[in-house]
């Protein structure tokens, strides 16, 4: 591995990021930002890593947490990719880096947010809609970081009600990437059933799945229908509240409200399958 320092922003502490020596990021591209202040109200709220948070329902969701007073560790894919969030450093946020569709990017990234300290919530937002990498961005790296960062109190991931369209079949599935094999929604219904069975495997912690909605964003084009701040509200909601509603488990949302998901995600058999299937994939086993 090669080691790379970067300045955490926002906590003021020079850590090192373990990243793998296919990245080589010089040190004046990371991304800086003045230590924030360490009032009482900084060391009360959560601290939420937000994965895919350059662009999209990912950064919003971050903008408003950041607002909110919440502590934030943001994800970009490359060192090229700072640019996008370096506003939300400026205002205390933590920015990681790494690949999702590179497997030991992916095992780095886990210990770049392990270095920074325990979570309280983590949101795997980042998605991809087409190409061979479908499968390793939409359902192993969330996956594999479900595995390997620190468990928090809690897990929310982005599902889509184009899950229900998805395949409950892992025959022929390339989970490298290397191959188009699964479509976007077979992804979202593999990564809704993943949080449903870590929600059956770990009591002691809320894991929810999401529909954002069909919402404005690049992803989902300029013209969708839907509201584009119901569709980062409810991750954002999932994250933090005290609502008892949302201090609850093995849930799919949608605008803050429990739906019925895949008949698929609720079958124990399928989402043993699935876990087992990821845990050869990555030679890392969820447990």
């Amino acid at each position: 591995m090669d080691r790379r320092r970067f300045l955490v922003a926002g906590l003021g502490l020079s850590v090192v990021g373990i990243l793998g020596s296919s990245l080589m990021i010089p040190e004046t591209s990371i991304a800086q930002a003045p230590a924030a202040s360490a009032t009482a109200d900084n060391v009360r709220k959560a601290r939420i890593f937000i994965t895919g948070s350059s662009e999209g329902l990912g950064k919003l969701a971050a903008q408003t947490l950041l607002a909110d007073g919440y502590r934030v560790v943001v994800h970009v894919r490359s060192p090229a990719r700072l640019s996008a969030v370096q506003e939300l450093v400026n205002k205390g946020a933590v920015a990681t880096i790494g690949d999702l569709s590179d497997l030991t990017q992916t095992r780095d990234l886990a210990a770049q947010v392990n270095k920074i300290g325990p979570m309280d919530a983590v949101i795997h937002n980042a998605g991809v809609y087409t190409g061979p990498a479908i499968l390793t961005v939409n359902v192993v790296a969330p996956y594999l970081l479900t595995a390997l960062i620190q468990r928090p109190k809690r897990l929310i991931y982005l599902s889509s009600g184009m899950h229900s369209g998805g395949r409950a079949s892992l025959s022929g599935m390339d989970w490298t990437g290397k191959t188009a094999t699964g479509s976007y929604s077979d992804s979202k219904l593999f990564v809704t059933t993943l949080a449903a069975a870590v929600a059956r495997m770990w009591p002691d912690i809320y894991s929810n799945s999401v529909n954002p909605g069909w919402v404005p964003t690049k992803m989902g084009g300029s013209s969708a229908p839907d509201d584009l701040r119901l569709g980062h509200l409810t991750q954002e909601w999932l994250a933090t509240s005290n609502d008892a509603e949302a201090q609850t488990s093995g849930g799919y949302w949608f605008h803050q409200k429990r739906e019925k998901p895949h008949a698929a995600v609720l079958d124990v058999q399928f989402q043993t399958q699935l876990l087992d299937e990821l845990a050869r994939a990555t030679g890392t086993a969820l447990s």
